[in-house]
């Protein structure tokens, strides 16, 4: 599977068209995708139920394509990190399906990936007052 490849190609489509959305008056920031995410998200469930295979993968590809606008208006906005953002899932998943896989609840799992994420807030906060 090429996914990486495509995914690297999908990439640099978002970052020309990030480049274009900053010389025009109605690009509105992060709230342009975070409005067109919950719009495709509606397509999406429609297709799942009007059973149109095509018409589905293309209302995927705009959440995606949404979502991905959204992150690279993100780094900009607020300086998330794309890269720590794939780093975060991948370590939050895998901790999941691991620990389920070993018998422990996804409840139990979850609480404590809130606990350290209330954490490195709170240390986040503290070394802003500092």
């Amino acid at each position: 599977m090429m996914m990486g490849k495509k995914l690297e190609e999908l990439l640099a489509i978002v970052h020309a068209k990030n480049r274009f959305d900053q010389s025009n008056t109605w690009f509105n920031g992060s709230g342009t995708y975070l409005d067109e995410i919950k719009k495709e998200v509606d397509e999406v469930a429609e297709e799942v139920h009007a059973g149109r295979r095509c018409y589905l993968e293309d209302e995927l590809g705009d959440v995606l394509w949404d979502y991905l606008n959204l992150v690279i208006c993100l780094e900009q906005e607020q300086g998330i990190s794309a890269e720590r953002v794939i780093e975060r899932a991948i370590a939050k998943y895998g901790e999941r399906i691991e620990g389920i896989t070993s018998g422990t609840s996804w409840d139990t799992i979850k609480a404590g990936q809130k606990q350290k994420l209330q954490d490195e807030y709170q240390q986040e906060i503290s070394a802003l007052i500092k």
